[in-house]
């Protein structure tokens, strides 16, 4: 059998140290934020494994859609010896790809669960006798290196996350990835597309409130982690589009006046009646807008699949001699 290595990049206490820095700065800051990575401790992945099922959520189906149909075109136009995924988690949907990717030489997944990269690649090095597999246990936001894996080298950033990033932080995001890469190796990117309103709030919205127990989980989290009072009953999902900016923003509203304690930061924060706690935003593209957020950077596209209604895409592009 292949081997697996785990490679640490994380500090053991990276993660603490995180979420101290983004709960004191996200609340005490107007309007107040919260990041959506702190929805997925153990539970919130368990619901966001639910939201994927729902009948209102459609871009884990599209995007599974397309990989199906275009992973032999993936394959043999990139000629992929090292496959890196971004937040590779159960690595679900990677199987398309490595089913189709006969020449793969290693699997590097990353993501900042140590025990979903193990489960993970330890169930893809039994199912194909012969890869490597070298997780990462890092956090692909704050700079990444990868192990020395021979190429070419294709990176996969599925799911949409690109879109919980502000246009900014993907530049800075998608720049840091370029720099990874050496001439002719790839990127494969998914994006939810621009649609109907009452689609993608729909999509955030379910009628079953799978959803919303997922946008009060960060309130657990930051309970359970930093010793605070919030009291999820008290404040209201909301998700709503923002035409401006072509994207989703999930809130958490609070229903009365109240203050909410937090010891293990020193902090007491208040809330108004009404006020509103942004915990994501997800943007939506549109074809012309993502080929030029990678040119920017030193991607170039050369391939954009959609599913065949048309709600998500898979683009491939390829790094440049230069920027």
């Amino acid at each position: 059998m292949s081997p697996f290595l785990l490679t640490r990049t994380l500090p053991e206490d990276a993660t603490d140290a995180a979420l101290r820095a983004d709960v004191l700065h996200g609340l005490t800051h107007t309007p107040k934020t919260l990041p959506p990575k702190w929805f997925y401790d153990a539970h919130g992945s368990e619901l966001f494994d639910q939201i994927t099922e729902l009948p209102e959520y459609y871009p884990t189906r599209a995007e599974r859609e397309i990989l199906i149909a275009r992973a032999p075109e993936i394959a043999a136009t990139t000629g992929a010896r090292t496959l890196v995924e971004l937040g590779s988690g159960s690595s679900e949907k990677t199987r398309h790809l490595l089913d189709a990717l006969p020449g793969l030489h290693t699997y590097v997944p990353v993501d900042v669960s140590e025990s979903a990269l193990t489960q993970a690649g330890q169930a893809l090095i039994a199912e194909h006798p012969g890869l490597g597999v070298h997780a990462l246990i890092a956090d692909f936001t704050g700079g990444l290196a990868l192990p020395g894996t021979p190429g070419p080298r294709l990176v996969a950033f599925l799911g949409g996350t690109i879109g919980n990033l502000l246009p900014a932080e993907r530049e800075t995001f998608l720049a840091s990835v370029r720099a990874l890469l050496s001439p002719g190796d790839s990127l494969l990117l998914g994006t939810d597309l621009v649609k109907d309103e009452s689609v993608l709030v729909a999509a955030y919205d379910d009628a079953a409130g799978v959803t919303a127990e997922f946008n009060k989980n960060v309130l657990h989290v930051v309970n359970r982690e930093l010793g605070a009072d919030f009291d999820p009953d008290a404040f209201a999902h909301v998700a709503l589009w923002d035409d401006a900016h072509e994207w989703i923003e999930m809130r958490l509203r609070s229903l009365t006046d109240q203050t909410v304690k937090i010891p293990a930061l020193d902090l007491a924060v208040e809330f108004a009646d009404g006020e509103e706690l942004r915990t994501e935003i997800s943007a939506k593209f549109r074809e012309n807008g993502v080929r030029g957020e990678l040119a920017t950077v030193g991607f170039e596209l050369t391939h954009w699949w959609t599913d065949q209604e048309g709600r998500f895409a898979l683009s491939l592009s390829t790094a440049g001699t230069s920027r």
